[in-house]
């Protein structure tokens, strides 16, 4: 393996979605630009570049889509029992106003004109290609030595709304950017217990799907 594949695959595994670990001092205005290049040269359906990318300074905006964030966390929260409500109380969902930054990644579905070249059979395939982007830029983050947070907890007419989209622009992600302490050895969710990654052998298939067994 060549020193470039081995460095590729390091940053691949190192990856982590961080909260905690934000230390709030800015990210460098040339490292920001690098990340969002890194962005916008991901692959994309017919190379219609479907993505926007809001960048959140303001603390008020901050404040309000935390405390958004954390009416979310109650509501899902509040149908937890017993071991899972227990686990789920320790567990941080988002590093918002820690961070400092916020990078609202739309999907916009008019990019590209009105006949987008292999969308045709696959709607989801703008919408994919927007997530391809959010993965550049989190793997860039990684290699800059740089967390990346992504904040699931809204609804998306709230965060549509609350970063001026229009109604065809879809919020696909609120991604928490900044300088971090540290760099999570393992995962959150895996290190509290919600979940523990699977073994790769059971989810690869030859030729045809095999249900796995219980």
């Amino acid at each position: 393996m060549r020193a470039w594949d081995a460095g590729l695959y390091d940053v691949v595994n190192r990856r982590r979605d961080t909260r905690r670990e934000f230390t709030g001092d800015p990210v460098a205005p040339d490292v920001l630009e690098r990340l969002l290049a890194a962005a916008h040269a991901a692959p994309s359906v017919g190379m219609s570049q479907p993505w926007d990318f809001v960048l959140v300074r303001d603390p008020v905006t901050l404040d309000a889509f935390g405390r958004h964030v954390a009416g979310e966390r109650d509501t899902f929260a509040a149908g937890l029992r017993g071991e899972r409500a227990e686990t789920f109380s320790r567990i941080k969902v988002e590093g918002i106003r820690e961070s400092g930054l916020g990078i609202v990644v739309g999907y916009d579905p008019s990019r590209g004109g009105p006949n987008v070249l292999g969308r045709h059979a696959i709607a989801d395939a703008g919408l994919y290609s927007v997530v391809c982007a959010i993965q550049n830029l989190w793997l860039a983050a990684t290699a800059e030595g740089l967390g990346v947070g992504w904040v699931s907890f809204y609804r998306e007419e709230f965060l549509r709304e609350l970063v001026g989209f229009p109604e065809r622009v879809r919020p696909v992600a609120w991604l928490c950017v900044g300088p971090i302490a540290e760099l999570p050895v393992v995962p959150d969710l895996e290190h509290y217990g919600w979940r523990h990654r699977s073994p790769l052998a059971g989810v690869v298939h030859h030729e045809r799907y095999a249900p796995r067994p219980d």
